[in-house]
């Protein structure tokens, strides 16, 4: 089971933990892209993802309607089934191979209520009916970069399309010195969301280092107090930037519209090697 495997874009080399006995990474490139627990789907290995979950674990009690951009291992959805049981998912993913291999090795088939779009983000996410998601989560990486083309505002609106009027949008994109691409996608997601607030650890936050950051968006309003002091309880003791101390964040930063000339952050050589 361990090993490299070829998907429709290039090489996954799956990698077993060896100290958790069911624990997996899946990795592309050299970039560690998702990690599961077979049989501890709440065991959550990144901080960032931890942060993610930290905003849907106070989202509404009960079943979520979710759809998820990006695939991977499936680690999200794999969560939310287990945190809140009857929830349903819809994944889009263009990589057809890279999902039968999750399927195969990674027991995806033990997720109940999830259906697979093999489609790119922006196709797959047309296909979803209006108002029908309380939660999607853009987790989407070409190489350790978010594809622009999810992150302008024309595909912002067609997310809020799909969502439910209390939905709530999650996205993990990636960042480093200066931070001008997370400035210019919270420019965009502003300009189609009410609320919004911005988590990462403080170090990548500053712009010191190369890193994860997770927005939160939503029409209605998010618990903001709840999630700084989740994010502060982590083992990062994480930031939550959000109002007045977002708007100076962003001050200055343009939307990203179709079209627009957008220099993609790339991490330094060093980070994942």
């Amino acid at each position: 089971m361990p090993g490299r495997y070829p998907v429709t874009f290039g090489e996954i080399e799956l990698l077993r933990d060896l100290d958790r006995q069911d624990g997996w990474v899946l990795s592309k490139d050299g970039v560690p892209q998702s990690y599961v627990d077979l049989q501890d789907p709440t065991f959550l290995e990144f901080e960032y993802v931890r942060l993610m979950a930290d905003v849907i674990d106070l989202l509404q009690d009960g079943p979520l309607s979710c759809v998820h951009v990006g695939g991977g291992a499936c680690t999200i959805p794999r969560y939310v089934a287990a945190t809140r049981p009857g929830s349903r998912h819809i994944v889009i993913e263009p990589d057809g191979l890279l999902i039968n291999l999750v399927r195969e090795q990674l027991d995806l088939r033990s997720v109940p209520k999830l259906k697979v779009l093999v489609e790119d983000g922006r196709a797959g996410t047309a296909k979803v009916w209006d108002a029908t998601a309380d939660l999607v989560v853009l987790d989407a990486f070409s190489g350790a970069t978010m594809p622009v083309e999810l992150a302008t505002a024309e595909y912002m609106g067609d997310i809020a399309r799909i969502l439910r009027p209390g939905g709530t949008l999650l996205i993990n994109m990636a960042d480093g010195k200066g931070l001008a691409f997370a400035k210019r996608l919270l420019a965009t997601v502003t300009g189609t969301f009410r609320n919004v607030a911005l988590l990462a650890e403080p170090g990548i936050m500053r712009g010191r280092r190369f890193g994860n950051l997770i927005v939160a968006a939503s029409r209605t309003e998010l618990p903001v107090d709840l999630l700084t002091r989740r994010a502060a309880g982590g083992l990062t003791q994480a930031r939550c930037v959000h109002g007045a101390a977002l708007t100076n964040f962003v001050a200055g930063a343009y939307p990203i519209k179709d079209g627009d000339p957008v220099l993609a952050p790339v991490p330094p050589p060093a980070v994942f090697g």
